[in-house]
């Protein structure tokens, strides 16, 4: 994903994080699939699309259940991360180029659409109509996010409040991975059989990973310039190295919306 814009009016760009993304950014968890798969929101065999997929970690956790899975960004930088982990997992994925909201496939070609971590980024009117035009009948939308939860006191919240002080006014601060707007967006489009689920679980970072994960966060290197980057790394070090053990667990969010094409 990439050429929106943030509060400021920046370019939010991920591609030129690809590196960190790649290495720093947890993926979906492996239970998430299989939970997809064990209620009957996918099966093996199913054709998937995956929007905004990134470095693919959608798309090869649904390829590792079994569906044939294309992945569509508009970041080159990302697709060839994505890429390269199909290679090293072993998994047949397809990255294209393109648009949620114009992906230039036919009518009725998926059984599933998904997002992961990247519906907000798109035009929601426009992106659920395209998804609805390209599956086929009974086919499903998945919109799907895997967020840390800053919690009063713990490392998230503290480093945002430092994003805050390098990036005044970021509109993210304060998520709780809870997207009812998202269910919304399916409601409106006409989907049927609207549901969702949320869990939460723990992960473990180093300090150096959760200064990279965080150097990959919209308000930080998706947005500042390579200098500003650097300065708020710097002082995120000093802020973990003063106020936490090493490693750190974040909390973290899986929050999933499901409905079905009529």
């Amino acid at each position: 994903m990439s050429g929106n814009t943030d509060h400021e009016g920046r370019i939010i760009d991920f591609g030129r994080m690809a590196a960190d993304y790649e290495q720093y950014r947890p993926g979906f968890p492996d239970d998430f699939f299989a939970r997809l798969t064990n209620i009957g929101w996918c099966k093996p065999g199913d054709r998937a699309l995956d929007l905004g997929t990134g470095t693919g970690t959608v798309a090869l956790g649904l390829a590792a259940q079994g569906l044939e899975v294309v992945g569509l960004d508009i970041a080159p930088e990302l697709l060839d991360a994505a890429r390269q982990a199909a290679i090293a997992r072993g998994l047949e994925v397809t990255f294209v180029e393109g648009r949620a909201e114009d992906t230039g496939f036919d009518d009725e070609s998926f059984d599933l659409v998904c997002a992961g971590q990247a519906w907000w980024w798109f035009d929601s009117d426009a992106a659920a109509a395209e998804s609805r035009r390209i599956l086929a009948p009974g086919g499903r939308l998945l919109i799907c996010a895997f967020s840390y939860m800053p919690l009063p006191g713990n490392a998230a919240h503290l480093t945002e409040e430092l994003i805050l002080e390098h990036n005044p006014g970021w509109p993210r601060a304060g998520w709780r991975g809870v997207h009812p707007e998202q269910v919304k967006a399916l409601d409106y489009a006409g989907f049927i059989e609207v549901e969702s689920f949320s869990y939460v679980m723990d992960i473990e970072f180093t300090h150096e990973a959760w200064r990279g994960r965080m150097r990959t966060c919209n308000g930080v290197g998706a947005a500042l310039d390579p200098e500003s980057v650097e300065r708020f790394d710097a002082d995120l070090a000093i802020l973990l190295a003063g106020e936490f053990d090493d490693p750190i667990s974040i909390p973290h969010r899986v929050f999933a919306t499901s409905g079905l094409r009529p």
